[in-house]
């Protein structure tokens, strides 16, 4: 006699009453494994064993935007380390970080535009390592700077537009930014006001050096800057980092300056 699988012989059940013999069939039937199970599993008194399955990601891996070079100064107070390709930026305050930013991608190899800027520091962009061959200027681009920085977006890593006090509709601002974002490329904007700008910097004087002090100031030879920068965007903080532009052997060099150890810090850790 078989029960699903159970072998019951009839040597078992002689001499068994009615109801012992049900009680033993029972037994048997409960310690049958059900379908796609093994015996042991059915052992009363055994530990379960859990399969160890892997545990499902729950995030996506971080995508790094990619990004445009600025000076290693700047680094720390920018997001993502850098201008982000496809998005738009703006400037403003001292003129010497807009020059700083366009040194730093044509030295890396970019290509920049420079529109409705007539008075751009070549001069200092070369002292801070700009490559001439990549950057094109474009001093009087007409009544409509806009279209013409829009064109420029096709094929250059970053266009820097002057717009002159002017501001930009926020009907025009979209368009523009949504060609940015399908070519890849930088728009910085200056002189202006540009609505939805992803990041704004703001550069602003606070020393000289070589200007001379007491009865010789104002005498001398100006030797570096510094610069206070703040950053700001959308999904940020604003960050503010002090740099010292200094020239050395012919160049001028971005060294951000170091911050003052805090005195009750300094007292704790001694």
């Amino acid at each position: 006699m078989t029960v699903s699988g159970a072998s019951v012989t009839p040597d078992v059940l002689d001499g068994l009453s009615l109801p012992e013999r049900v009680a033993l069939l029972r037994s048997r039937m409960v310690a049958v494994p059900s379908r796609g199970e093994t015996a042991s599993v059915r052992i009363e008194n055994s530990d379960p064993v859990e399969p160890v399955l892997p545990e499902p990601s729950t995030q996506r891996p971080t995508r790094q935007r990619p990004v445009l070079p600025v000076p290693a100064a700047l680094i720390e107070v920018l997001p993502h380390g850098g201008l982000v390709r496809g998005t738009v930026a703006s400037v403003s305050g001292a003129g010497s970080l807009l020059i700083g930013l366009v040194a730093a991608v044509t030295g890396a190899g970019g290509h920049v535009a420079v529109i409705g800027q007539p008075r751009f520091g070549i001069l200092a962009a070369v002292e801070m390592g700009a490559q001439l061959s990549k950057l094109a200027l474009i001093p009087d681009p007409g009544p409509d700077p806009v279209e013409v920085a829009a064109i420029l977006l096709d094929g250059v890593d970053l266009v820097v537009l002057g717009l002159g006090g002017l501001s930009v509709s926020p009907t025009r601002a979209r368009a523009v930014v949504a060609r940015a974002r399908s070519k890849g490329s930088t728009l910085l904007v200056t002189d202006g006001h540009w609505d939805g700008a992803e990041l704004r910097l703001d550069a602003s004087v606070h020393g000289y050096d070589g200007l001379g002090t007491g009865r010789e100031l104002g005498r001398g030879r100006l030797r570096g800057v510094r610069l206070s920068v703040c950053a700001r965007g959308k999904a940020m903080r604003p960050r503010t980092v002090r740099l010292d532009l200094r020239s050395e052997n012919g160049r001028i060099e971005w060294h951000a300056e170091e911050r003052e150890q805090n005195p009750l810090s300094i007292a704790v850790s001694t």
